[in-house]
């Protein structure tokens, strides 16, 4: 029989998870596809509904702003506050699934979700996932797979919100749920809630470990920012190609670009930043073509590339996608 164990603090979730075995349940719109398959095994869920701490924004005197991992996507993707202050996540909240996902799926669900492939979701395999020594992917069916090989998984990491906060240099407080040490919090980048390297997780927080909120930096003057994705259809369909881009501008937001950040997701086992493209953005001027040092960065995103035999469409799908959301980011409002 299933149980549910439904604290009303993160205290007490961590404790529930500090046993071992049991799993937390956000919105669930994942966790339900998985176990439904058998991707996941069943066993106790800890119920977040109940924890408000887990739920809602919170602004800081400087402006920046820390999102509980309870929020949903479509209170990200509304939030005046944080639509204003933080463009490029909130436009690629309202591009990601449909209203009803929106409405349902967390930030943190979002953030630690499962990977898209095919072969996890089907019982009839085994991969390194679920308990397999090989990735059937790799030799098998991965027209949607990496194109940037990190490792022996080649599902890519399927979370937008992941590629917009990295954009935006954000960081996800962790709280750890081992027992008498279950009040421990500690703060870390997003890129470090993932590693390419190892094929058996898609993230790298433990059983026992509980995802408590996100933060974001003081908002940046004179931004302008995109969100671009290439998929097979417009709506409800997870990206070939996904990519956040923010610029700051000089001048109130009218001059040349001062700073730039760049990540893309849909093409490794983890979102990127593009540093090479974001220096080459340095000087560029709102309203015009990106340039020649613009052009020269896109053309070198080839090189760390390391197409599979079916995923070389991403490399020229990777250069455009890039070029168009800085094309969009510099024609869009500065903030």
């Amino acid at each position: 029989m299933l149980t549910v164990a439904r604290p009303t603090s993160a205290a007490e979730a961590a404790r529930e998870l500090s046993g071992g075995g049991a799993r937390p349940r956000a919105g669930g719109t994942d966790l339900a596809a998985c176990l439904e398959v058998g991707a996941l095994a069943p066993g106790p869920l800890v119920d977040l509904l109940h924890v408000p701490e887990l739920r809602g924004v919170r602004w800081a005197g400087d402006g920046a702003a820390r999102i509980g991992a309870m929020t949903t996507v479509a209170e990200l993707a509304s939030d005046p506050g944080l639509v204003g202050a933080y463009p490029g996540l909130s436009v690629a909240a309202r591009a990601l699934a449909t209203p009803q996902i929106r409405g349902t799926a967390t930030v943190g669900g979002n953030l630690l979700q499962r990977n898209r492939c095919s072969y996890l979701r089907n019982p009839a395999f085994d991969c390194f996932q679920t308990g397999g020594d090989s990735c059937p992917s790799r030799t098998g069916d991965h027209l949607r797979g990496v194109v940037v090989d990190q490792g022996p998984c080649v599902a890519p990491h399927p979370s937008s919100l992941a590629v917009a906060l990295l954009a935006y240099d954000a960081t996800v407080r962790v709280r750890h749920g081992s027992g008498r040490d279950s009040d421990t919090e500690t703060e870390r980048g997003v890129a470090e809630l993932y590693e390419g390297a190892d094929p058996t997780r898609d993230h790298v927080l433990g059983t026992r470990d509980l995802l408590v909120s996100v933060g974001l930096p003081a908002p940046v003057a004179g931004e302008r920012a995109a969100h671009l994705r290439a998929a097979g259809r417009s709506r409800a369909e997870w990206p070939l190609v996904e990519a956040v881009a923010r610029l700051e501008c000089a001048d109130g937001g009218t001059g040349p670009v001062a700073r730039a950040w760049v990540a893309v997701g849909g093409v490794a086992r983890t979102p990127l930043r593009l540093t090479g493209v974001e220096r080459a953005l340095v000087g560029s001027v709102p309203g015009r073509d990106p340039g020649t040092a613009v052009a020269k960065a896109l053309d070198a995103l080839a090189e760390i590339c390391s197409p599979l035999p079916a995923t070389g469409y991403k490399v020229p799908l990777l250069r455009a996608t890039v070029r168009g959301v800085i094309e969009r980011s510099l024609d869009a409002p500065n903030r």
